[in-house]
């Protein structure tokens, strides 16, 4: 499970050191995607897969699929790290991410999410109340 907030830089060839926590889970392979909010998502290579084979299953008739497919896999890139734990994250995800040099790494339970570190900290705020107000079911049979 990817848990905690860290936060590593990147260096000049656009390589991330991941965290001492997550290596052990990732040092078979992993996927990068893009995100939501302009964040990309860390997955382990095994859990990667099993969400796609979930997708897999969705209807391709639909607009909304296909294009949610396009945008998911047409980013993707498949990583193995290094002996120093580094990954190479590639320009168009650096890009769309907004990445730059301080970035956020943070564990999201089977992910871990790439974050530039000033978006974060402007996610983060503007979503603090509305953690703390949840009083409804948002996940069902969770909250």
């Amino acid at each position: 499970m990817f848990l905690g907030t860290h936060a590593p830089r990147l260096d000049d060839k656009g390589r991330l050191v991941l965290p001492a926590k997550f290596r052990e889970q990732l040092a078979a392979g992993l996927v990068l995607t893009r995100g939501q909010e302009r964040s990309l998502v860390v997955w382990p290579t095994a859990e990667f897969g099993a969400y796609a084979e979930r997708l897999g299953e969705a209807s391709r008739s639909d607009a909304r699929v296909r294009a949610y497919l396009r945008v998911l896999f047409s980013g993707a890139s498949d990583e193995i790290p290094d002996r120093q734990g580094r990954i190479t994250v590639p320009p168009g995800l650096r890009e769309y991410a907004g990445l730059d040099r301080e970035v956020i790494v943070v564990g999201n339970g089977t992910t871990a999410e790439i974050w530039d570190a000033e978006t974060w900290d402007t996610y983060l705020a503007g979503q603090e109340d509305n953690f703390s107000g949840l009083n409804e079911e948002v996940i069902p049979g969770v909250l």
